[in-house]
């Protein structure tokens, strides 16, 4: 629910689309996803959202990729109600978890995310690192709402020793082509660290959607900045919907069949390439597409 994400028109609509259909079996998932691994051969599947602890399956979903064979399982959660689920996730070797915590203020908090109970996500995390489950936090700023978070939620991160990205707010669903001021950029998020850090870039790996720094007491912050610094040049990511549909490209309203039983190699491969052809050559571009719709 949280506003980047959802107003009350898209709520509607994702609600209305639940009604009609139901999205794929986790098994069915599970398959179309080995399917996939035919051709991609790939090093990590995370499941997201919408909210992937709310899906009941989550559990057998997991173990069935791990159990043949994906490397490694990671998820993306609000962290509500991860506390409960850890001890099933922990059986099951699930790789890693990223917790969205966009402020430690509650009214902001509450703001953002239309929930209250920062401790009950704290609790989450705390019970993560507790099953030696590695955890990095997400946290979307908003100018405006939410940059006064950043040294809280930077120095959280460095009580939990775990790292912590922030976001700048992506040109996606309701908010695509709408004014953009509320985007914290990338330099904005620097400043504010460094009017009390001393900071040293890291090396970017390929691949990766943030770039990294670390403090002189040694946390290690990234930034994710769509808008600032586009990691679409080098991006290795596929995005699979509920329904069977993949997407090359968040910046792509165009959905690519692929459940169809009856899908033969030749076609699945055409398919693939189809996506891929998706991918923006330099600048993200965003899409009227919700991220409720194409997995946060």
């Amino acid at each position: 629910a949280c506003t980047y994400c959802v107003n009350e028109e898209v709520g509607i609509k994702k609600q209305e689309t639940r009604n009609k259909t139901e999205g794929l079996k986790w098994l069915e998932l599970g398959e179309l996803i080995l399917k996939l691994n035919q051709f991609l051969k790939l090093e990590t599947v995370r499941l997201t959202g919408g909210e992937p602890t709310l899906y009941h399956d989550l559990v057998p979903l997991i173990k069935y990729l791990k159990a043949n064979e994906i490397p490694a399982v990671k998820i993306t959660t609000n962290g509500f109600l991860l506390k409960n689920l850890i001890s099933k996730l922990q059986k099951e070797d699930l790789h890693s978890i990223n917790v969205s915590l966009d402020a430690l203020d509650e009214d902001i908090f509450f703001r953002i995310s239309k929930r209250r109970s920062v401790s009950r996500i704290i609790e989450g995390i705390d019970a993560a690192l507790e099953k030696d489950i590695p955890v990095k936090l997400n946290a979307v700023i908003i100018k405006g709402v939410n940059e006064n978070q950043i040294l809280p939620l930077l120095e959280f991160a460095a009580t939990k020793k775990v790292a912590i990205r922030f976001l700048e707010l992506m040109n996606m669903g309701h908010i695509h082509d709408a004014d953009q001021k509320a985007i914290f950029t990338e330099d904005e998020i620097l400043n504010v660290i460094k009017a009390k850090y001393d900071i040293t870039s890291l090396p970017r790996k390929p691949g990766a959607t943030a770039n990294y720094w670390q403090t002189s007491s040694g946390q290690v912050f990234g930034i994710i900045a769509n808008e600032s610094s586009p990691f679409c040049g080098d991006c290795n990511r596929l995005r699979l919907d509920s329904y069977g549909n993949i997407y090359g490209c968040l910046s792509s309203n165009e959905p690519i069949a692929i459940a169809d039983s009856a899908l033969g190699q030749k076609e699945l491969r055409e398919k693939l390439q189809n996506a891929l052809a998706q991918k923006q050559a330099i600048k993200f571009k965003g899409s009227k597409l919700s991220m409720l719709e194409i997995g946060g």
